[in-house]
């Protein structure tokens, strides 16, 4: 489900009809030239979740186009979502033309022409989504509104989508074949979100994917806040002008709480740097308190009926099993 393309082990002059050829196989037949083809440099990683594809590439600028030839010659259409990392994109496709920089999405259509091409940049960089066309509830008449034009991704659903896919290329390697079918699914999900919010045709949208798209903009949410020792049920539902009683139901339909979710989630964090020797310095009433715990006498008891030992054992017992590793990995090398 996850494999990498470079071009280093290549001479010079083979490597930009390699990646050419490649990149046509891995998504769909483009029409692709470049300036730079005789220094061409480039890197991609792809992951395959269920019918999704995810690639994070880098590479020197280059100029692409899908004909109506290169469509006809297709199997099943895409559409496809670029998150600009670094350079800019220009894009023409249904009748628009629009200027895409880092930070910001931009959605095609792979069934009908398109031309693009990177400026002002000696390296371009991005991570890509191809989800097929019938995966997504709207119609593709209402889609095509929104091809070639820019969408924010620092705000919003697009904020959402643009995380994602940031995590989920960052992390390629390290998920399980049962892990595809279900982050391909949330992949949809804000993907049909974030052009509905875009179409304002919400109501188009299948109440499951309201439900999974808005728990996951809550889910973020309560990242962002963990360390605020006022963040509860009632400031979320505010944040989120949603009444309390339907942002329990969403909590109770995933077979938790919202407070539980909330305690969970900060004795993660304190665990995690607890275990952490990049942390050590700090005194254990300190990292609780960045977790949003102001009384450490809670927070003792919250860490023990979780884990078993107060913090201070926590920590002592990771010392001492990163030290005991150490030792062997020592004696492991030692002639």
């Amino acid at each position: 489900m996850y494999r990498t393309l470079s071009l280093s082990h290549l001479p010079a002059r083979e490597r930009f009809a390699f990646w050419r050829e490649t990149v046509a196989s891995t998504i769909v037949p483009l029409d692709v030239s470049s300036d730079h083809a005789d220094e061409f440099r480039a890197t991609m990683q792809v992951l395959d979740l269920g019918a999704v594809q995810i690639s994070a590439h880098t590479h020197s600028p280059i100029h692409v186009r899908r004909t109506a030839k290169l469509i006809r010659q297709s199997g099943p259409e895409h559409y496809q979502v670029t998150l600009v990392r670094r350079g800019t994109i220009i894009s023409a496709q249904a009748g628009r033309d629009t200027m895409v920089g880092p930070g910001d999405l931009l959605l095609h259509d792979t069934w009908r022409p398109l031309h693009g091409t990177h400026v002002d940049h000696a390296r371009v960089g991005g991570v890509q989504v191809a989800v097929p066309r019938e995966l997504v509830p709207l119609h593709p008449d209402l889609v095509g509104q929104v091809c070639a034009v820019r969408l924010r991704g620092r705000e919003g659903i697009g904020a959402l989508l643009r995380q994602f896919l940031v995590q989920v290329a960052r992390n390629a390697d390290t998920y399980r074949p049962a892990d595809a079918s279900r982050l391909g699914g949330v992949c949809i999900d804000l993907l049909t979100a974030l052009l509905a919010h875009h179409l304002e045709t919400d109501r188009m949208v299948p109440h499951e994917s309201h439900q999974r798209t808005q728990l996951l903009r809550i889910h973020t949410h309560i990242e962002r806040s963990l360390g605020d020792p006022e963040l509860s049920p009632g400031t979320i539902a505010a944040a989120h002008h949603m009444s309390l009683r339907s942002l329990h139901r969403l909590f109770a339909e995933q077979g938790s709480t919202v407070s539980e979710w909330i305690r969970t989630r900060r004795l993660e964090q304190c665990r995690r740097e607890l275990a952490s020797a990049e942390h050590r310095h700090l005194p254990i009433r300190a990292i609780a308190a960045r977790w949003g715990y102001t009384h450490p006498g809670n927070f003792t008891r919250a860490f023990r009926t979780a884990y078993g030992l107060n913090p201070d054992e926590y920590r002592r017992y990771m010392e001492h099993s990163v030290s005991e590793r150490r030792q062997h990995a020592q004696q492991a090398g030692a002639p």
